[in-house]
């Protein structure tokens, strides 16, 4: 079993910037690929980025590309979601999953693991 806890959600203005983070815990976290998704009130979750088990490999939707970064420290089992120039169209509760490939993860049916989420709101 893997357990995931995401923090670092807010309230945050147009133009600003926030880092969430996701603490992983449980069976050799460090092999899975990890992801973050978001959600909005009345949409579906839909992918924003993962990252391979060693960093290397990343992928982005194009709605985040060139503003959001993810990272992991896997001496920490923690992954990071730099996000900067928030819109609020950003607005979501961000959730943080585990899976067994960076590529497939970015579909939702194949996260093996998710955390509780954490909301942030952009204000314009």
């Amino acid at each position: 079993q893997v357990q995931l806890v995401e923090s670092g959600g807010g309230l945050v203005q147009a133009g600003g910037s926030l880092t969430l983070s996701c603490a992983a815990s449980g069976r050799t976290v460090s092999s899975y690929a990890m992801g973050w998704f978001r959600q909005a009130p009345g949409k579906e979750r839909e992918f924003v980025a993962t990252i391979g088990w060693s960093g290397t490999e990343t992928y982005y939707s194009d709605s985040v590309k060139g503003r959001f970064t993810i990272s992991r420290d896997n001496a920490k089992n923690t992954v990071y979601l730099q996000m900067s120039d928030l819109r609020s169209g950003d607005t979501a509760v961000y959730v943080c999953a585990a899976g067994l490939t960076a590529r497939t993860l970015r579909t939702p049916k194949w996260a093996g693991y998710w955390g509780q989420g954490t909301q942030v709101t952009v204000s314009s």
